[in-house]
């Protein structure tokens, strides 16, 4: 109503392609190279930058946000299950 002109906002999901330079262990430098709203439109970034690219130390990925999300979720389940916490709030399954 306010500020949007009566227009509807559009979701639109958005992909990133981020180059990823690693120094040396474990040194990790991430950039946003390409902000695309399509997956072909960043699957084709990336394969440029990939033909170009003539660094063993660089590389590229595509990541969405729901992505990012569930490297959240996984990273924190790992994290529970590694100090049994996991194991405490779920009793019913055994510790391998």
């Amino acid at each position: 109503m306010f500020g949007n002109n009566g227009k509807k906002k559009e979701n639109k999901m958005v992909w990133l392609v981020i180059e990823k330079n690693v120094y040396t262990t474990p040194m990790e430098e991430f950039s946003v190279k390409k902000k695309a709203y399509s997956l072909k439109e960043a699957i084709e970034y990336q394969s440029a930058l990939e033909k170009l690219n003539d660094r063993d130390n660089q590389s590229y990925f595509i990541a969405t946000e729901i992505q990012d999300g569930m490297n959240y979720v996984i990273e924190k389940h790992n994290q529970s299950v590694a100090d049994g916490s996991y194991y405490e709030k779920h009793p019913e399954i055994k510790r391998t």
